[in-house]
């Protein structure tokens, strides 16, 4: 995103919603989450599946300060919206 002028929605579903969870203790030689995530709601919004969430216990108090909770509607309204769209 450095550089660019792109809008990014970055919406987390299944386990990749705990890639959001504050406070990680990240194993030397492991890519932190955690900054990777922050640096994406630098110039965009980091999205979680609310039932994803719920179904692993994670609260809306553990996330990340700007990464929200969110729903499948919206994903979709997000996806018609957008101009561009990749899944991995």
């Amino acid at each position: 995103l450095a550089g660019k002028d792109a809008a990014v929605t970055m919406f987390l579903l299944a386990d990749a919603v705990v890639c959001a969870k504050r406070g990680q203790k990240v194993p030397q030689g492991f890519y932190n989450i955690e900054l990777m995530l922050k640096s994406v709601m630098r110039k965009g919004e980091v999205l979680l599946c609310g039932t994803c969430m719920d179904a692993r216990g994670l609260t809306d108090n553990e996330v990340l300060d700007g990464a929200r909770r969110s729903t499948m509607p919206e994903l979709a309204e997000y996806t018609l919206a957008a101009d561009n769209v990749l899944v991995f």
